[in-house]
């Protein structure tokens, strides 16, 4: 019966399953395979699966963006902060800085940026800065560009070279602003002719889709070449004397002219003030003609009488002394001797 119990007891062992392995039994495996190299190929796939897991999560700065593409291909575009994509080789990563402003120099070079930066100009970098003006003078007008990436996916994927062409596109513009203007105006409407160059210079990036914002262009100290700079300075001073001698020219102008204008105002307003008392006068006399003529019509010996006792009234007003003689005295002497008596007493 004992025999029989523990055959029945193995057939029933072996329909079973194991038992979970021990923690025990783990680490003496463990030691027993210690000092052993596993297979190069499970070597191969270890390293293969790290690898890929470190390049499925990247970081994107809080100043940038990151393309994706797909075997090459524009895939999409993720967001700052801690992302995923497929293992490299499937996918890939672009990091572009959305927020970073770029400069471009034309004219010189910034060799040391600090409190007392350090530039450098001359040899090859005065021609980017030599420029033809409208009244066919050559000026010297160094500047420069700053902008931003405003669309990542033009930026990267529509055009091969967005520096060489922004530099291309920023010189034939600034060339052809400055050849609308005198040497004059390049040198004393700088900020107009920045604002100009901007606004035609954004069009033409976008234009040509290179996905890149102008932010300002700002334009340098501009004068014209070193050689022609005296001769110039002599242009400028005659030119200075010429607005001078005419500013006082019109200042002699403005005091002289504005008050003959006035006595001659004056003058004329007497003349017309003059005019129209004469003419009052005489449509007046007209007047008093025609009444006397009416009255003369009706009775003509009262008003010749009234005539004549009226002028002698006013004759006897003008003259001095009167006197009145009758037709038969003889003697006149004697009285006039008596007037001037009577002078030497008084």
């Amino acid at each position: 019966m004992a025999w029989d119990w523990e055959k029945l007891q193995q057939q029933r062992r072996r329909h079973e399953s194991p038992p979970p392995p021990q923690v025990n039994d783990i680490f003496r495996k463990f030691r027993g395979t210690r000092g052993k190299v596993p297979p190069i190929g499970t070597l191969f796939l270890i390293g293969i699966i790290i690898y890929a897991l470190s390049t499925m999560f990247f970081t994107v700065g809080v100043d940038e963006v990151g393309v994706i593409q797909r075997f090459g291909r524009f895939a999409r575009i993720v967001q700052p902060g801690l992302n995923f994509k497929l293992p490299a080789g499937i996918e890939k990563v672009t990091k572009v800085k959305v927020k970073y402003v770029y400069k471009e120099e034309f004219g010189f070079r910034t060799i040391r940026a600090g409190i007392r930066t350090k530039y450098a100009s001359g040899g090859a970098f005065l021609n980017e800065s030599l420029m033809l003006t409208g009244d066919l003078n050559v000026a010297v007008v160094p500047w420069t560009v700053q902008y931003r990436i405003s669309d990542p996916y033009k930026y990267l994927f529509k055009v091969r070279n967005v520096k060489a062409t922004l530099r291309d596109l920023s010189e034939a513009t600034m060339r052809l602003v400055v050849g609308d203007r005198s040497i004059n105006e390049v040198i004393s409407k700088r900020q107009e002719i920045a604002l100009q160059a901007k606004d035609l210079l954004q069009r033409e990036m976008d234009r040509a889709q290179t996905g890149i914002k102008i932010v300002t262009i700002e334009l340098k100290k501009t004068n014209v070449p070193e050689p022609v700079q005296p001769s110039f300075n002599e242009v400028n001073e005659a030119i200075q004397e010429k607005e001078q001698m005419i500013y006082k020219a019109r200042e002699a102008y403005n005091k002289v002219i504005p008050k003959a204008r006035g006595e001659a105002e004056k003058t004329i307003r007497e003349a017309e003030g003059y005019a129209l008392e004469r003419i009052n006068k005489a449509k007046g006399d007209v007047a008093r003609f025609n009444q006397l003529y009416e009255e003369y019509v009706k009775a003509k010996e009262i008003t010749k009488k009234r005539l004549y006792l009226e002028a002698i009234k006013d004759i006897y007003l003008k003259i001095g002394k009167k006197y009145i003689i009758d037709a038969d005295q003889k003697n006149l002497l004697p009285i006039l001797n008596l007037e001037k008596a009577e002078g030497a007493k008084k």
